[in-house]
């Protein structure tokens, strides 16, 4: 049997498709890319924006009309969310959520075999259930490797579904942890990332914290760097910080989720600090990492309901005033079941977009500033994606994309390089002499 995966969203979505193809693979399944045929078609989907759920219902669509007598399924965060929305896609032979992800397998069989015509499994979230554990072992298109460590958020931002869909906060056990990063050491890789729904809150319902995890993490033999995912910045304590900072395989590169620069917004959006803040925790972090540069990359949402056209341009001046490498900017997406679904003055979606332009130009041309400012540095390099035999992309350790002609060395070697040209996309970087020679 062949099954191929679809895959929308966030680090953890792709991390949990990466476990079920797995689980698919040592039941028997041969997972194909796209293109090819299948007997089993599954979207793990993203359900943050109306966007999202739109192109999983589209891709359903197709693959039932292309492939009719294949098995569809739908899976992830949009079913988890709107279950009864979900259950009504007639294009899905099989609709599941977030939780249980291991039942999926079952469900597919039950339909491959004739058991059931359609099944529809979506198992609500509850106070005090586990974590569910879904180990990687291989990461085939990346020299990195993400370990999931959380699931879960209990915060309620008024424009977000994800705590519908994913759940109360749910920490891995560090042993679990640990043990698959010795196994992901033992098969060569060098570079981990933390990933998680709400990753500062990593212990919070087992006695622990993140802090803690990343200074056992960084005592695995053969794990040379440390990346995380997204963190709120009112969860950064000066404690956890100053320990953060002590952890040599840490990279100095922190995504320090934003959302806008206006506190009048963030007020509404019911975020839990000001841009005043978030100011201030950006300038510790730098601080704490000094003499090492900290690279800070983010994410805003425009157009929220009430944003004003003073309270943009007062966000986008925040903004630029962070010198973040890179922003993710949002159109805001209203979203059923949320409170700022209801909120007055609701933004045109004509202007939203065109927000969305200015911000994403602006913040690009400090991207491009900050790259330039780059230009020269000595530093290392991990090889991941191969475009010729000697070409590579890559990534510093404050996470600044670059090319280098690197002879001799292969994918998930980790090199020195001198950073050269910034060309919109990638830092053009030539192989550093040795330092002694």
């Amino acid at each position: 049997m062949r099954v191929n995966f679809y895959t929308l969203g966030c680090k953890v979505n792709q991390n949990e498709t990466g476990a079920l193809a797995q689980l698919f693979e040592s039941n028997g399944y041969t997972v194909v890319e796209a293109g090819e045929e299948a007997d089993v078609y599954v979207v793990n989907s993203c359900t943050v924006t109306n966007f999202g759920d739109q192109k999983s219902r589209k891709w359903l669509r197709r693959q039932k009309r292309e492939h009719p007598q294949a098995v569809t399924v739908l899976t992830g965060c949009y079913p988890q969310a709107f279950p009864e929305e979900a259950a009504a896609i007639r294009e899905a032979d099989v609709v599941t959520g977030s939780g249980n992800r291991r039942a999926i397998l079952q469900d597919v069989e039950k339909v491959l075999h004739g058991e059931q015509e359609r099944v529809v499994d979506i198992r609500p979230h509850h106070k005090g259930e586990a974590f569910e554990e879904l180990p990687m072992d291989k990461f085939a298109d990346h020299t990195r490797a993400f370990v999931k460590v959380e699931d879960g958020c209990n915060r309620q931002c008024a424009y977000c579904v994800i705590p519908r869909a994913r759940g109360p906060v749910r920490s891995r056990s560090e042993a679990s942890i640990l043990e698959e990063l010795h196994r992901l050491a033992g098969a060569g890789y060098r570079e981990v990332v933390l990933t998680a729904i709400s990753l500062p809150s990593y212990g919070s319902d087992t006695g622990t914290d993140l802090a803690e995890l990343v200074e056992h993490a960084a005592a695995v033999p053969g794990i040379e760097r440390i990346r995380l995912g997204s963190l709120d910045p009112d969860m950064l304590t000066e404690s956890a910080i100053r320990r953060l900072a002590a952890v040599p395989q840490l990279c100095p590169q922190f995504h320090l989720s934003l959302q806008s620069g206006c506190s009048k917004t963030l007020r509404a959006m019911r975020r839990p600090y000001t841009t005043e803040q978030y100011a201030d925790i950006a300038r510790r972090l730098r601080e704490a990492f000094a003499p090492t540069p900290v690279s800070l990359t983010t994410d805003v949402i425009v157009g929220f309901p009430g944003e004003t056209e003073e309270d943009f341009e007062e966000s986008l001046r925040f903004v630029l005033s962070q010198r973040f490498l890179k922003v993710h900017v949002f159109p805001y997406s209203r979203r059923s079941g949320t409170p700022a679904f209801d909120f007055p003055d609701q933004i045109p979606e004509h202007e939203k977009e065109a927000r969305s332009r200015r911000m994403n130009r602006a913040v690009e041309a400090v991207r491009a500033e900050e790259a330039a400012v780059m230009q020269g540095w000595r530093t290392p390099v991990l090889l991941e994606t191969p475009l010729s035999q000697t070409l590579f992309t890559g990534y510093t350790p404050q996470y600044l994309p670059v090319y280098v002609s690197a002879p001799g060395h292969r994918s998930g070697d980790i090199v020195p390089v001198i950073l050269g040209e910034w060309d919109g996309q990638h830092c053009h970087a030539a192989l550093a002499p040795c330092e002694n020679g």
